[in-house]
């Protein structure tokens, strides 16, 4: 019996082999490319690999700039913001009523206290001084007759001349016209001093502000804006507030009797524009904002301080002395750690974990990790790993202990 065989089973043996060869590129791509991925040298980083390979050759160390710990001192202080604040202001009025005569001041002018300012019409006042002195005289003169009569009718009464009666009445009319007497001596006195009250003089010692009433008009003692305003310039004080959890520190150094030196800085916070004493706390901490009110008080000899200015106030409370500080910059943080690249004689870098006090400017307390001489790198940190070999330049403005002014209001001489 023949046996035929189908064209299905006869090709079906070359397809199964030419898919096999299609998968041998493949394959070999494949494992191509993971030889090619696959990192080599271990774990060491191309960073941490080119420096070795520079460090080899001599040419591949990475330039920084650096600068050393130092031993010093440095201040622990409280910031606050604050107003300009005048000791006294007075709004100059006047007394008595009457015609604005003339104005003796400039407006903007500095005045010392008993300078004249300005004067009321005087004539009016005079004329009333010598109406009261005529009715002093006339009553003065109807004072003596009394008398004369009293001692008169004494002597009389003594020779029964004229009844006890009319010695007592002449008595009664003495005492009337004494009275009078006393009434036209205190109306004098009243017209003197309303002529006292025409020239009006400076109140206090500041600074005028702009003129209110110009010469001419008519002015009252009810009137409420006055004539101008005095404010005192030296001294002057600025009233500051701080949280209420530095209060208790405050207080502990002014209960021990000690004088803490507040330092107020501009807007912007970066000049001082004065330094002064702190003078008292207020006696009630607000409860809507959690802070209590200061007042320092300053000489403003320079005339920086202006009333209602605004100002950023540092406190110092503390002065700690002979510890480790350094450049601000020099510090890396992350989100649990700070740490700093320290330069070792081999001139290569070393990880050293620090812990940061407090800051004052550009300077930094840093109380462990650190001692003083070591050199710190300042920039060039991206760079840098543990071991990696530098060329180091030393910065030239070494910052001091206590620079010109505060890197920032929140942050300069607060305690982390």
């Amino acid at each position: 019996m023949e046996v035929h065989t189908s064209p299905m089973t006869k090709t079906s043996k070359p397809r199964r082999s030419g898919l096999r060869w299609l998968w041998l590129p493949v394959l070999a791509l494949l494992a191509a490319g993971a030889w090619y991925l696959w990192p080599k040298g271990g774990t060491t980083t191309p960073t941490a690999s080119a420096a070795a390979k520079g460090g080899k050759k001599g040419g591949g160390t990475v330039p920084v700039v650096a600068t050393k710990a130092r031993k010093g001192n440095i201040g622990v202080y409280i910031d606050g913001l604050g107003t300009v604040t005048p000791v006294y202001t007075v709004t100059v009025k006047s007394v008595v009523d009457g015609q604005l005569m003339g104005v003796h001041y400039n407006e903007g002018d500095l005045v010392k206290k008993g300078d004249l300012l300005a004067e009321i019409d005087k004539r009016p006042f005079q004329v009333m001084l010598e109406q009261y002195q005529g009715q002093l005289a006339r009553d003065e003169a109807t004072l003596n007759n009394a008398n004369v009569d009293l001692d008169r009718y004494t002597k009389l009464l003594a020779q029964n001349a004229i009844p006890e009666q009319q010695l007592a009445t002449q008595k009664a009319t003495v005492a009337q016209a004494e009275a009078v007497v006393k009434i036209d001596q205190g109306q004098i006195h009243s017209a003197q001093l309303n002529l006292t009250y025409c020239d009006i003089p400076a109140p206090i010692t500041g600074r005028v502000g702009l003129r209110l009433v110009d010469p001419g008009n008519i002015v009252h003692a009810t009137d409420a804006n006055g004539l101008v305003v005095i404010t005192q310039i030296q001294p002057i004080s600025v009233i500051f507030t701080v949280a209420e959890d530095d209060l208790p520190v405050v207080l502990r150094k002014l209960a021990a009797g000690e004088h803490l030196t507040a330092e107020a800085y501009d807007r912007a916070n970066t000049a001082r524009i004065g330094s002064g004493t702190l003078a008292t706390v207020d006696n009630q901490i607000d409860p809507t904002t959690g802070s209590l009110r200061l007042r320092a008080n300053f000489d403003n000899s320079a005339n920086l301080l202006f009333p209602n200015q605004f100002v950023n106030v540092r406190l110092l409370v503390q002065e700690k002395v002979g510890v480790t500080l350094a450049n601000r910059a020099v510090i890396q943080r992350t989100s649990s750690s700070e740490y700093v690249f320290v330069v070792k004689d081999d001139h290569t870098v070393t990880v050293r974990q620090i812990t940061e006090g407090v800051s004052e400017g550009e300077s930094t307390e840093i109380t462990s990790g650190v001692a003083p001489g070591d050199v710190l790198v300042m920039t060039g940190v991206d760079k840098l790993q543990e071991g990696t070999p530098v060329t180091v330049q030393l910065a030239d403005d070494q910052p001091g202990a206590k620079p010109a002014a505060p890197s920032g209001a929140k942050s300069g001489g607060k305690k982390k």
